[in-house]
């Protein structure tokens, strides 16, 4: 059999593996809800599952990288796609290839240096201790998600109930290492362009255009083509409503009334993270909107957000979309 089409074979079962257990777990997650459902701009749904694009046997290529890779192989769950080596550390096994069929290589989604991307989280400096507990809360539903059709959370509870603890901790180690890097500027504009769901986040439309941003932020990356790749060096554009920076600065900075109290209080000087507690600066703001969203269902229940949950009943949907392209706009 040819090396494509047994690299393909191997990609599918992983896939597979992941889906069957990401199904189950959707019916655990259909309730989570307890507050209004969360607009869908921080949560793209596919409309249908993405067609596999064909693999000609090209070999494919990004930005500053003398590394090349075939569709297959950037399409594998079971294998990191590695750009830029230089970017970090050797990467454990765990997070170079998983353990098959069941846990998926944590590079291969979150990208080899941790940079991760809208759909996912970015995992590189995060706290031993805080992506230990993350692990323990997607294993025990804990942390859910408030739009079970986002398949990227039930795939993280899946690979969380199979991983091995050893492999975790390695796993939680080697991210935590990381120093996370600037991949993301914040625009305020009145008009954005025009976009799709593409993989499970916004990508330019086809043909372009623009249209009004209405109140939602528009996470797009700068080349679709290099973010398909899963690149960790792929740079972001998020387009918000004019005055969201200043609001988010207010909010963050504890100034508005009856709203939250200082952030840094709990995420440390420049709410890069202290402690256990995660950073905030620097991060997807698609992602942070989520964090918050599933936070007021009550779909992330577990003990790191106890104190989060006061704080975010009290945002609302301005709120948030003002203190998510804040926090991004901020050196990590």
């Amino acid at each position: 059999m040819p090396a494509a089409r047994r690299l393909g074979a191997a990609a599918r079962r992983t896939r597979r593996a992941l889906l069957g257990s990401a199904a189950a777990l959707l019916c655990s997650v259909a309730d989570a809800g307890g507050a209004a459902d969360p607009p869908s701009w921080p949560y793209p749904v596919p409309a249908a599952a993405r067609a596999q694009q064909p693999d000609d046997g090209s070999v494919l290529h990004v930005p500053d990288s003398s590394v090349g890779y075939t569709r297959t192989q950037i399409d594998r769950l079971d294998q990191a796609v590695d750009w830029h080596p230089e970017d970090h550390p050797p990467l454990p096994e765990v997070v170079a290839r998983g353990r098959a069929p069941e846990v998926a290589a944590c590079g291969s989604c979150h990208r080899a240096d941790g940079a991760g991307a809208p759909e996912n989280a970015r995992l590189a400096g995060l706290p031993f201790g805080y992506l230990l507990q993350q692990l323990a809360d997607f294993k025990s539903g804990a942390r859910r998600t408030a739009v079970p059709a986002r398949l990227p959370q039930a795939y993280m509870a899946a690979v969380a109930r199979a991983l091995p603890d050893d492999d975790a901790r390695v796993a939680a180690a080697y991210f935590a290492a990381l120093k996370p890097r600037r991949t993301i500027r914040v625009i305020e504009t009145d008009t954005v362009p025009r976009s799709i769901v593409a993989g499970w986040m916004l990508a330019p439309a086809p043909g372009g255009g623009s249209e009004a941003i209405g109140q939602r932020i528009v996470e797009l990356p700068d080349d679709a083509d290099d973010a398909a790749r899963r690149d960790g060096r792929a740079r972001y554009t998020a387009y918000a409503p004019p005055g969201s920076l200043a609001r988010g600065a207010a909010l963050a900075a504890g100034a508005v009334p009856g709203k939250a109290p200082a952030c840094a209080g709990c995420h440390g000087a420049g709410l890069r993270g202290q402690g256990n507690i995660p950073g905030l600066a620097g991060r997807s703001p698609s992602y942070l909107a989520r964090q918050l969203y599933d936070i007021q269902a009550g779909a992330r229940a577990g003990q790191a957000v106890q104190v989060m949950r006061g704080v975010a009943a009290r945002l609302d949907e301005r709120d948030i979309i003002a203190v998510a392209a804040y926090l991004a706009s901020l050196e990590p």
